[in-house]
């Protein structure tokens, strides 16, 4: 068995932040194919198909995936925690900008930060490290604060979906390093979490109303393509790999590059704004990584 190690390493950072690039190009991608493709619908066709990928990749290498190891439970558990926050996520878009819904979701390190030391004792973070996640946050909060409005008076049922599609999150985590699957491979773990998300997503589609059409342009077809491979197969099997052999409060903290690479991306592809506020909080949330992986004194 891989030993874990106490500190991300250049494999690990580079991982990191080619999925957390690639995790903000996406939601500028889903954006531009709402015009075709429903939101919910899309999280389902690409969960159907990275699960369909899935099973013929471990055929290939000849990974077990069914074997009785004693993670059926805590597998089926992280997956409809999986399945919950993307239920949440897309419910709250009815009621909430996407902007102050990714703010409240990005919540999901603390959730890591102050439960997973419970139960796993290596985990737990210094004050230092406590203030680089402090200052990733406001570094989200600040890049975002443009997006925050005056909105409708349902706005709050949105925040607060967001919020508990954060801890949701973050809880999925919890239950991964805490449980048996910080035992099982990479692979297996994905599949409790994609193969759950396709059983439900579609049941949260259709309760949504959205319209299922599979007449898709060739725009839409390339964006449900790379959302499938990319998004719902590489990066998620690369960040449960990662998940098994680095801290996982130390790797949750780079999410919160993912909604500045959505900013940065508008930029280019939607002819937003590069503000002097999105640079700065571009410096702080480097800040905080370099806090959160500080080593600590000898």
């Amino acid at each position: 068995m891989t030993p874990r190690k106490t500190q991300l390493d250049t494999l690990a950072i580079s991982l990191l932040l080619a999925c957390c690039l690639f995790w903000g190009f996406q939601q500028v991608l889903v954006k531009a194919t709402l015009a075709e493709v429903a939101p919910a619908f899309q999280a389902a066709i690409r969960f159907a198909g990275a699960t369909v990928l899935l099973l013929v990749w471990c055929a290939w290498r000849g990974i077990r995936l069914f074997g009785a190891d004693g993670s059926l439970r805590a597998g089926l558990l992280a997956g409809s925690l999986f399945a919950a926050e993307f239920a949440c996520l897309y419910l709250g878009l009815q009621y909430t900008s996407a902007s102050r819904l990714t703010v409240f979701l990005y919540t999901s390190p603390f959730w890591v930060a102050a439960l997973l030391p419970i139960w796993v004792k290596s985990e737990k973070l210094r004050p230092v490290q406590w203030a680089g996640l402090a200052c990733a946050f406001a570094a989200v909060v600040f890049a975002l604060r443009d997006g925050f409005s005056a909105g409708a008076a349902s706005t709050w049922i949105g925040d607060v979906m967001a919020l508990v599609a954060g801890m949701l999150w973050g809880l999925t985590t919890v239950v991964i390093r805490a449980s048996s699957l910080a035992r099982v491979s990479p692979e297996k773990l994905l599949l409790y979490q994609i193969a759950v998300s396709t059983a439900i997503l579609p049941l949260v589609s259709l309760a949504l109303g959205e319209r299922w059409s599979w007449d898709f342009s060739a725009f839409a077809a390339t964006s449900l393509l790379l959302q499938t491979v990319v998004g719902a197969f590489a990066s998620y099997l690369a960040w449960m790999w990662m998940l098994g052999r680095y801290p996982a409060t130390k790797i949750s903290v780079f999410v919160f590059l993912t909604p500045l690479f959505a900013l940065l991306f508008g930029v280019v592809w939607l002819n937003e704004a590069a503000t002097p506020s999105l640079l700065a909080a571009l410096v702080l949330v480097a800040l905080g990584i370099v806090l959160v992986n500080r080593k600590p004194a000898a």
